[in-house]
């Protein structure tokens, strides 16, 4: 399967859609089976998930690297790399197309079908669990660096990763405000959603020292203008792609629904990349400083020093 169009806000919310071709898990495993080599030495990774992929080229194993899935956006290399598709929309015969030798699978990729029929076919599986923890995040790095043989360089990375997230959690702590953010959402053309709890937005938001403004719900939820005006958020937040997609900033805080409130009365909007923001991978303590020096305008943020897996191209 080749290089597929990928949207940046398939990080936050799964609801695209891709094509996917079936067929038997029988014939799909004979012809893994028949075009593999029999003793093949080297790994053939396919990563589904962009944190996934990043942590990879972290580690330096990206020339293992035989195919990413749609949401794998970073480092742009990655783009040049054959497509199986939506993360949780996966195919087996997509993914065992490649002939890979292990799958590293984020812990949205789906469906579990695919991924028990590529196993089936003899193909290794690592499966990351779901998680919006700075400790969560070292330990997915440690996870790939073991699956990839890469643990000296994967703990190197691991303890500078927790080294940066200390201090600018340090850094958080001292901010003196707590504004109350409203993340917002268009996925494709679909409709706009808000974020309420337990997702990436959520997590990023308590960890820039930010509020919330919806707390009533888990998840998504489509946009409710009543429901957006009793939020009263102090600072909108969005991805670029949703912003772009709105029309800007003037347009967005213009809206009936947002204009009375203290965010839209301030000219205060806030857009950042998604993977960036909510990818919850090696860049995570980068992503807090800066969504936190975005919310806190106030406060000056000494710069977190460039690591290779936030400068990689």
């Amino acid at each position: 399967m080749g290089p597929g169009n990928k949207s940046r806000d398939d990080t936050l919310i799964w609801s695209w859609r891709r094509t996917s071709f079936f067929r038997p898990v029988t014939a799909l495993a004979a012809l893994f089976l028949l075009t593999s080599p029999a003793h093949a030495q080297d790994n053939r990774i396919v990563s589904v998930g962009g944190s996934t992929t990043e942590i990879v080229y972290a580690l330096g194993a990206e020339a293992e690297l035989v195919g990413v899935d749609a949401t794998s956006l970073y480092p742009t290399a990655a783009d040049a790399l054959p497509d199986v598709g939506y993360v949780r929309q996966l195919s087996a015969e997509g993914l065992l197309s490649l002939k890979p030798t292990l799958i590293l699978a984020g812990a949205e990729a789906g469906p579990e079908t695919a991924l028990t029929q590529a196993e089936s076919a003899g193909v290794r599986i690592v499966k990351l669990e779901e998680g919006y923890t700075p400790e969560e995040v070292a330990e997915h790095i440690e996870t790939v660096g073991e699956a990839l043989g890469r643990e000296e360089k994967a703990a190197g990375i691991a303890e500078t990763f927790r080294g940066d997230i200390e201090t600018v959690l340090a850094e958080v702590a001292k901010v003196k405000s707590q504004p109350r953010v409203l993340f917002m959402l268009q996925a494709g053309r679909g409709p706009m959603l808000v974020s309420g709890k337990h997702t990436a937005a959520d997590a990023m938001i308590a960890l820039a020292g930010g509020v919330n403004a919806v707390s009533e719900f888990n998840g998504y939820k489509p946009f409710s203008p009543e429901a957006a005006t009793l939020a009263a958020p102090d600072v909108i937040l969005m991805t670029t792609d949703t912003l772009a997609a709105l029309g800007g900033a003037d347009k967005v805080l213009s809206q009936s629904a947002l204009a009375p409130t203290p965010a839209a009365q301030n000219g205060r909007l806030v857009s950042m990349d998604a993977l960036y923001l909510a990818g919850f991978g090696p860049r995570l303590a980068h992503a807090i400083h800066d969504l936190a020096a975005k919310l806190h305008p106030e406060h000056e943020f000494a710069p977190l020093p460039p690591r290779p897996w936030t400068e990689a191209e």
